[in-house]
């Protein structure tokens, strides 16, 4: 997320107009508007990667993928956003007729760049923590395979992580599993430790 377009204040109806006829993505929290930056390459490759994994595990079962462009509202924080990857199961509920705003996400993965890492840990991880439905919350780095998987068990969210080619992660909310070599798919290859910095 990049600094607030003005100093205004708008509603969320305001923004949802503004943003329904916009060029380009921005995201919404408490009254102030935020514009969104571009995505690298790795960025997109794992996006991609990880879009087709699931795609494939989710085919004829009652579950949607959204890439990228989904917004997904959390009411009780006042707050839009555009996850790089949403999961629903069940029967989607959007806002309204215009069917772009999802209300009930049961997975949310965002892929962590470095303009976004700390608001991706922080505060929109506790804007996504006021959706009800939503079970799982992945943070999935871009330098090296890892990825950080959060998952509500009650009021309580567990933390798990996985590291390396070889690791996977089981998305209990959704039935299926992602294998790391597949989500760094041509990001990152066998010799990826020998091309980190040394110190």
């Amino acid at each position: 997320m990049s600094a607030v377009l003005t100093q205004t204040h708008y509603t969320a109806e305001e923004y949802l107009t503004l943003e329904r006829s916009a060029s380009c993505k921005s995201e919404f929290h408490d009254g102030q508007i935020y514009a969104m930056t571009g995505a690298s390459r790795e960025h997109n490759l794992i996006t991609f990667n990880i879009a087709r994994e699931l795609g494939t595990q989710l085919k004829k079962r009652p579950c949607e993928a959204y890439v990228n462009d989904m917004r997904v509202k959390a009411a009780e924080a006042r707050s839009y956003h555009y996850p790089d990857i949403v999961v629903v199961c069940g029967t989607p509920q959007f806002e309204d007729a215009h069917v772009d705003t999802l209300l009930n996400p049961t997975l949310l993965i965002e892929v962590l760049s470095p303009s976004t890492e700390a608001y991706d840990r922080g505060g929109k991880f506790a804007h996504y923590r006021k959706i009800p439905t939503l079970q799982e919350y992945l943070l999935v780095a871009q330098d090296q395979p890892s990825i950080e998987r959060y998952l509500r068990q009650g009021d309580v969210w567990i933390l798990t992580e996985a590291v390396g080619l070889e690791a996977a992660v089981p998305l209990e909310s959704i039935g299926c599993v992602l294998s790391l070599r597949e989500v760094y798919d041509k990001v990152l290859d066998e010799d990826w430790e020998a091309e980190l910095p040394q110190h």
